[in-house]
């Protein structure tokens, strides 16, 4: 099938299970809210090699927040349950308590399970701390040098999904640049994702396992590489192609990141020199999820 001319090839994307979180972060300014949540997501992009994926999903206005401040959601995934807990303790404490102003909500719905993360970190208060009450939340204040931090007792994760994908094969690299970008501004506007690598675009690509080395879990992509095409190594990637960009989406269930990929997918193809939509799979090695390209449209 084609959109724009463009070829959605008839593959799938492989995706994994993941366990899922999401929370909000307010503060006094818009900037601000900015600042922590960016701060409490770094370091997220693969948990091949990451401590855990993260990434922003959304901008939630004032009118829209439990204590009327802007604020923006975040979402935090890691594949244990213990490592997720240590990942929340320490993004929130390091991360968010430190940053100007802000406070933390729980904003998951349909939680499988709660971890007590605002309760542990409620003990930096040094026996201070206190207690209130926010649109039925139950939050803990500490006190710090710049006034009080509030943050929910616990929060929420349920079963998610990581990994969703798709390729996008153009006639050059900036016009596969370009439409790598268009793709990411797309899904922001789609709930309950986010696509962790920088910039919401994924460079470098990979692959299960390496064919040279042993002690590797995951490597180059190489018949996905333009460099290794045109020196004439046995590639995936049409001969007309010169740029390639991969999109990784994580979401909160199989359904938002299907809706992100159709986004992405469509914008893309409304740029010039796209040539062709793909996907990464690995025979079922990374994951159970099969998201089917032509299935979403």
């Amino acid at each position: 099938m084609e959109i724009n001319g463009v070829e959605i090839k008839d593959t799938y994307a492989e995706a994994f299970g993941i366990k899922v979180t999401r929370l909000l972060v307010t503060a006094a300014t818009k900037k601000l809210a900015l600042v922590a949540a960016t701060e409490a997501t770094g370091y997220g992009t693969s948990v091949i090699g990451c401590p855990a994926e993260a990434g922003v999903d959304c901008y939630v206005p004032p009118s829209e927040t439990p204590d009327g401040r802007p604020g923006y959601v975040i979402m935090i995934c890691n594949g244990s349950k213990k490592k997720l807990d240590h990942e929340l303790l320490e993004r929130i404490g390091m991360c968010i308590l430190t940053a100007p102003t802000t406070a933390v909500f729980n904003v998951l719905d349909d939680a499988d399970e709660e971890l007590k993360t605002g309760f542990k970190l409620k003990f930096f208060g040094d026996g201070y701390e206190d207690e209130t009450e926010i649109d039925g939340r139950k939050m803990h204040v500490i006190p710090i040098m710049s006034g009080d931090f509030l943050v929910e007792s616990t929060f929420g994760y349920k079963e998610g999904v990581a990994g969703g994908n798709f390729f996008i094969i153009a006639d050059s690299k900036m016009n596969g640049l370009v439409a790598a970008e268009v793709a990411v501004d797309a899904i922001a506007s789609v709930p309950g994702v986010i696509t962790p690598f920088p910039g919401g675009m994924v460079a470098s690509g990979s692959k299960v396992g390496c064919n040279s080395y042993d002690f590797l879990d995951a490597s180059t992509n190489e018949k996905m590489c333009i460099s290794l095409k045109e020196q004439g190594i046995e590639s995936d990637i049409r001969e007309d192609a010169h740029g390639v960009f991969e999109i990784v989406i994580d979401g909160v269930d199989a359904d938002a990141v299907s809706a992100a990929m159709k986004a992405g997918i469509e914008a893309a193809c409304t740029v010039p020199g796209v040539l062709e939509i793909d996907a990464g799979n690995f025979g079922g090695n990374l994951g159970a999820h099969k998201i089917n390209l032509q299935d979403l449209f």
